[in-house]
């Protein structure tokens, strides 16, 4: 321990919210793999799943051994309540945040080329079985992943760096621990940045992960609806782009594009403002005040 305070902040977080991330992640992925080829009629991964889940959730808000870390342990998850009006506003500025996102990526598909999604084919499974797996895998990221970044690695950054160096280290991580897809590459990093800004600024204004665990989770569902129906990958905003204006020039769908993107950009600076003032007047203590 007298050589883990010594090492920096930054790199303790890095460290812990990477091992957190990796143990509540790792397992589902092996589970739902095995489901599918062995009894894919009957998605009994969800059954232990939801065991380390639990297990997983238990111990890293402070339940169990060791007690010397069970205090580092539950402020490190940061799973703090938060009052009605705070959770209204999170939802606010989270979804007017997505939806920014979705605009940017409209805006990128025109600009780069952004890879395709490559996953396997689930039409040889059952729909039922493929729905349920879909469901407990989003709820796995966004318990785990929210825990792990916006909460062990995100919070102690804060308060000691601030929210900007925050985000953008947890950013840079987040899109890095993507890179184990062999269809993601650098040019997605903007994406994975923009994600962190999202759900981080939620944690980072309501010292809470709640809420941004709830629009992981949903967001999750809802591109691998598109991903399986429409074919659509998780940051194209269409499955079938336009050409890239370096060849074609700009035209107006692009401009259309670019406008709604700055619109709906400020649009989302104004939901996190009031978010911001809510929390406030709520008597939310942010992270970086708590030094």
């Amino acid at each position: 321990m007298k050589y883990w305070a010594q090492l920096p902040v930054v790199v303790r977080a890095i460290i812990s919210g990477g091992v957190m991330a990796t143990v509540g992640t790792v397992p589902w992925g092996l589970l739902a793999g095995f489901n599918l080829k062995h009894m894919p009629s009957v998605p009994w991964a969800v059954v232990p799943a939801a065991l380390l889940l639990w297990m997983f959730w238990r111990y890293a808000r402070g339940d169990w051994r060791p007690r010397s870390t069970s205090e580092a342990r539950r402020k490190g998850l940061r799973a703090n309540s938060l009052p009605g009006e705070v959770w209204g506003a999170a939802m606010l500025a989270g979804v007017v945040g997505l939806v920014a996102l979705v605009l940017m990526q409209r805006v990128m598909n025109r600009l780069v080329v952004l890879p395709q999604q490559q996953d396997a084919d689930l039409a040889k499974y059952p729909v039922l079985t493929v729905a349920i797996l879909v469901a407990m895998g989003s709820v796995v990221a966004g318990v785990v992943e929210e825990g792990s970044f916006r909460g062990y690695m995100q919070g102690p950054i804060e308060r000691r760096h601030g929210p900007v160096m925050a985000i953008v280290v947890t950013g840079l991580l987040f899109g890095f621990a993507h890179f184990t897809h062999p269809e993601v590459t650098i040019v997605l990093m903007p994406y994975y940045l923009a994600v962190a800004a999202v759900y981080g600024a939620l944690a980072y204004f309501t010292n809470s992960i709640f809420p941004s665990m709830v629009l992981h989770a949903g967001g999750n569902m809802l591109a691998a609806i598109d991903l399986f129906a429409l074919g659509q990958s998780e940051w194209q905003a269409s499955p079938n782009p336009a050409p890239l204006i370096w060849a074609t020039g700009t035209d107006a769908s692009f401009w259309v594009s670019l406008v709604a993107f700055l619109f709906v950009g400020s649009a989302a600076v104004w939901a996190y403002a009031g978010l911001a003032a809510v929390a406030r007047a709520a008597g939310v203590v942010r992270e970086a005040e708590l030094k």
